[in-house]
């Protein structure tokens, strides 16, 4: 009785939330909230859904491909987790000004792995961007890319990216807090592109291929490629074929870590996940060390958990004192990488 009550509970709250979220975007499509208009063309990357969809290897890849362009980039982000507030620079394309704990773990690695980019957090992207202007006025980049900004509407964008979670397509089946969705999926009609990432299986995603396909937009298939297994003090490792790893992290959607990991031909022992940009504590960390000990393991993370403990700089020396490791991910797109890089590239001639 309490399990049926407490579901009930859960499913008016999504309807409630579904509506507020409809209204809010009405108002907006009628023009009744403005949305403030940048002088430097806006790229955002988001999502309709909460947790792991592989954004944030998305944005580091744009960013990636804007510079190899001889395009200036500067990234703009909420910073979720983070313990600071307002607007705070993160790096300054020169140098990187704060770490994990003030900037957020996502947004603290997108500096470290692009260091030439110009990097903000803000809530309010409007005073973030406008904060780039005044105090970059010398050197303005020549793109700016959000991210984790789909719902952010109080700035334009040239180009509204949303990427879908292939590998839980479950996640759209109801609205926060009875399922995941962030908006109804009417929200997808502002994307300008979708992009159908994690996919680890053609077969098993071709059905959400399709429904996403309907919505008339361009949807472009993407997969995760593991990179290189690097020790914690920045060294790689070589050949991981011979690892025998406890794999931990604290990120939206773990199995794709674990895809990762098997693809790179790295063998998976033991497992320890914590919640999505949970803090690391030194029990936990103990913990993790205690139980690799005992099954003689090495402890292996997702790059974005490094980052977060890395902050911490104790935390950090106990896993470097046991040869912990991070993997590296990139995107991959199968048969669309043309078309982002049009839709991409198209931006600049606004």
């Amino acid at each position: 009785m309490h399990n049926r009550s407490a579901a009930i509970l859960m499913r008016s709250a999504a309807v409630l939330y579904g509506m507020v979220m409809s209204l809010r975007n009405c108002i907006y499509d009628r023009g009744i909230f403005k949305s403030w208009h940048s002088p430097i063309p806006v790229v955002s990357v988001g999502n309709i859904t909460t947790g792991g969809t592989g954004k944030t290897p998305l944005v580091d890849w744009i960013v990636k491909f804007y510079e190899a362009s001889g395009i200036a980039t500067a990234i703009v982000s909420r910073g979720y987790g983070r313990r600071t507030k307002g607007v705070q620079l993160v790096s300054d394309g020169c140098q990187i000004l704060l770490g994990s704990r003030d900037a957020g773990d996502e947004t603290a690695m997108l500096a470290s792995r692009n260091p030439q980019s110009i990097v903000i957090v803000a809530e309010e992207r409007v005073e973030g961007v406008q904060f780039l202007m005044r105090q970059f006025a010398g050197h303005l980049p020549g793109v700016i890319v959000l991210d984790d900004a789909f719902q952010h509407r109080k700035i334009l964008r040239d180009l509204d990216i949303v990427v879908v979670n292939a590998s839980a397509p479950n996640e759209l089946d109801a609205m926060l807090p009875a399922g995941r969705l962030r908006e109804p999926l009417r929200g997808l009609n502002r994307a300008n592109l979708i992009i159908l990432g994690k996919i680890t299986d053609d077969a098993n995603s071709a059905t959400l291929l399709q429904k996403l396909r309907e919505t008339g937009k361009p949807v472009i298939r993407s997969k995760i490629k593991p990179g290189k297994l690097m020790h914690v003090d920045g060294s790689e490792n070589g050949t991981s074929e011979s690892v025998k790893t406890l794999a931990f992290a604290g990120i939206g959607a773990p199995e794709g870590f674990l895809h990762s990991l098997e693809t790179a031909g790295i063998k998976i022992a033991a497992t320890k996940f914590f919640l999505d940009h949970e803090p690391y504590t030194e029990s936990a960390i103990r913990s993790i060390i205690g139980e690799a000990k005992r099954q003689g393991l090495v402890p292996v993370t997702t790059e974005k958990d490094w980052f977060r403990i890395a902050d911490e700089p104790e935390l950090a020396e106990m896993l470097r004192q046991v040869d912990c490791r991070y993997l590296t991910i990139t995107p991959e797109f199968p048969d669309g990488t043309q078309e982002l890089e049009r839709q991409l590239m198209d931006v600049l001639k606004r």
